[in-house]
């Protein structure tokens, strides 16, 4: 019998984002046209050309024809138009054509591609010589009588459209950040002993360190032990192994724990949990009020929380105000109930911490709301039932109380 292939972790990565942008690149040219009486007669199809301008990197000229460019309008008609005079391919734009009134009343003849809908969008020029504009932009005959000419002079205004897209996406620029040495370095300051100036006899074995760095971390030591400025005697503490005393200090230096020295002891027999280093360290922890290494004793118990164990542990932790450890222990201890009864340390809890006992059903009770059917006896009850008289849930009954 083949095992089930295991779900595959996929990792998501965080999401990304570009954005496209198309707009036009304008620019503008005015052209004029000095000796518009002499300029025609030149002949159809023929123009008079302004400089070259560039726009959206493009160049570009206006083109006018004084005598028109079709052949078949006989001169009836002026041509205006944009060209393309620089090498360029589908190049799209907006054009805008303007002949100025020149007597100031702002009546302009204007043809526009902007500010209005295209159907089909902006015009393409397909090669370098494209042209846009109008053969008939103007009948000759009224422009010679018009205010667009004035002192044998014309005067014309273009604007170009280039239409560009890009893409943009956030350009992210980073800079590798070394890790923290904050540890490493306050690690040497204890490992030297450069500048110490406390002085710790524990159960014999002397330890140096610094009265600001441990009033810095510990609110304990800053209260207890460094309240008198200049008290240089040796702080004697008989009531802490070496062993834990050199972790503790290992941890409020370096921000860290040597786990490797701390793993053995949570394999230790259920019966000798309280005895651990770790244990040892996590009552350190709260007892100079280091909440940090509490924690991360509390992290590295509930790795080895089984029905065996739970019993000791939850009594631990609640010795040492250890309230998440406790709670991860009431909750496993509720939803294995029958197991943890039958455990070595459940009779631990039974004989030494009662009142924990309490506890667990009560977090029971919270989760199962003390089901009750058809008359028959409640759950919550009955288990009660077996705490406090230590019955066996396959041999006994408790009967329920009217």
């Amino acid at each position: 019998m083949t095992e089930p292939d295991k779900p595959t972790q996929t990792q998501t990565q965080s999401p990304t984002s570009s954005r496209s942008i198309t707009e036009t690149v304008n620019g503008s040219h005015e052209f004029t046209i000095q000796g518009y009486s002499l300029a025609k007669g030149m002949g159809i199809g023929k123009h008079i050309a302004s400089d070259s301008f560039t726009v959206g990197g493009y160049q570009w000229a206006v083109y006018f024809y004084p005598d028109g460019k079709n052949q078949e309008d006989n001169s009836t008609y002026v041509s205006l138009f944009i060209a393309l005079v620089s090498e360029g391919s589908d190049v799209r734009a907006l054009f805008e054509l303007t002949m100025v009134d020149q007597s100031g009343n702002e009546r302009h003849k204007v043809h526009s591609h902007f500010d209005r809908s295209l159907e089909s969008g902006p015009y393409t020029l397909k090669y370098r010589g494209s042209m846009w504009g109008y053969k008939r932009f103007y009948r000759r005959a009224m422009l010679e009588t018009s205010d667009y000419l004035k002192d044998d002079c014309l005067k014309i205004n273009c604007t170009v459209g280039v239409v560009v897209s890009a893409t943009h996406c956030p350009v992210v620029h980073s800079i590798k950040v070394p890790e923290s040495d904050i540890g490493l370095n306050f690690g040497m300051l204890l490992e030297n002993m450069e500048g110490s100036d406390a002085v710790f006899n524990v159960a014999g074995e002397i330890f140096h360190a610094h009265r600001l760095v441990l009033g810095a971390r510990s609110s304990v030591f800053r209260s207890d032990f460094f309240a008198e400025e200049g008290d240089d005697h040796e702080i004697v503490i008989a009531d802490m192994d070496p062993k834990v005393f050199k972790a503790m200090l290992h941890f409020i230096y370096r921000d860290e724990i040597n786990e490797d020295e701390l793993v053995d002891s949570t394999s230790l027999s259920e019966s000798c949990v309280s005895d651990s280093l770790l244990a040892k360290l996590l009552a350190a922890a709260d007892q100079y009020d280091l909440c940090r290494l509490k924690r991360m004793c509390e992290s590295l118990f509930c790795k080895d929380i089984s029905v065996s164990s739970v019993g000791r542990i939850l009594a631990l932790a609640d010795a040492n105000h250890a309230m998440e450890l406790k709670a991860i222990c009431l909750k496993f201890s509720s939803e294995n109930l029958a197991a943890v009864m039958r455990s070595d340390g459940f009779q631990y809890l039974k004989t030494n911490h009662p009142a924990l006992q309490s506890e667990i059903l009560k977090t029971m009770a919270g989760g199962e709301e003390g089901y009750s059917s058809g008359g028959g006896v409640n759950k919550t009850t009955s288990v009660f039932g077996q705490l406090s008289d230590g019955g066996d849930t396959n041999e006994r009954r408790v009967r329920r109380k009217n």
